[in-house]
């Protein structure tokens, strides 16, 4: 795979946690970057910020730039992604080479696989049937980014890392959680790191399911963490709901090589390491 030098000037539209940690590696590689958010902030050093909002017409044009990355949240309503990412064509005075967006595994919520075809991971080939309003809003945002700027689609799940730590706060405060779910997640570093990556590859892939290595039920998960932290197993809120899916990391992984966090092992030992000195508040 062909890899380049960082966009000469690229757009963060939706500037959260994702935006302040690639926004460095692009400036570091010489790059020019703009962040458009509807909130005035700081901003790391050397960052443009635009503060416009996307759910309207946007009254005054928007930078050239050469790529974009989208890491919007939903919306209130299915088409708000359509809408937001069609005022934000139309703001553009040209079509970035490479445009980005950061959708979501929560696609395939409510969707259903009958026989073996429900046992086993999903992959970028298989059709999301969404079936609940944030997954249809969700799929038909990755639709029109494709459709509006030809983009190259993320799909995280599980996000976590410094500053994300919901799951470590459930366990010490022993909070009922449901065991048999399956579950996937991404740690912040190596999401940031496929989309700078994806930034700078020739011959990107249109869809991307961005997950570690190992996927497992929450059980694992919150046992591994009470150990960690040395408390009680939180108890098991059984529920006849759905038990969600697992999904094929290959793709990610032949992109990006090993993964700086592989499984959730490594990264909620490292989470509750650096926060022994800042413990976390009880309940």
């Amino acid at each position: 795979m062909d890899t380049t030098p960082a966009p000469r000037r690229t757009l963060l539209v939706g500037f959260g946690k994702l935006g302040a940690r690639l926004a460095p590696r692009l400036l570091a590689d010489g790059g020019e970057v703009f962040a458009l958010r509807r909130s005035d902030g700081e901003l790391p050093v050397g960052v443009v910020g635009i503060r416009a909002d996307l759910s309207q017409p946007l009254t005054t044009p928007l930078p050239a730039v050469d790529a974009i990355v989208i890491t919007l949240p939903p919306g209130a309503d299915e088409g708000a992604y359509r809408a937001a990412l069609g005022h934000l064509r139309d703001a553009l005075p040209a079509m970035p080479a490479r445009t980005v967006f950061v959708s979501s595994t929560g696609v395939f919520e409510g969707s259903i696989f009958e026989g073996a075809e429900a046992d086993r991971p999903l992959t970028e080939q298989d059709e999301p049937a969404a079936e609940t309003e944030r997954s249809r809003g969700l799929r038909d945002g990755e639709r029109a980014a494709a459709e509006l700027f030809d983009a190259v689609v993320v799909r995280p799940a599980g996000i976590y890392g410094p500053g994300r730590e919901f799951l470590l706060r459930r366990v010490r405060e022993g909070a009922a959680v449901d065991h048999s779910r399956l579950t996937n997640r991404i740690h912040e570093t190596d999401l940031v790191r496929t989309l700078d990556l994806l930034l700078r590859t020739d011959d990107a892939p249109r869809l991307v399911h961005a997950v570690d290595e190992r996927p497992a039920p929450l059980s694992d998960v919150v046992r591994f963490i009470a150990g960690e932290l040395d408390v009680a197993v939180p108890p098991d809120a059984a529920s006849d709901g759905p038990r969600g899916f697992v999904y094929d990391g290959s793709l990610l992984h032949s992109l990006l090589g090993r993964l700086d966090y592989p499984t959730y092992e490594e990264g909620y030992a490292e989470m509750i390491a650096g926060s022994a000195s800042h413990p976390l508040p009880g309940p």
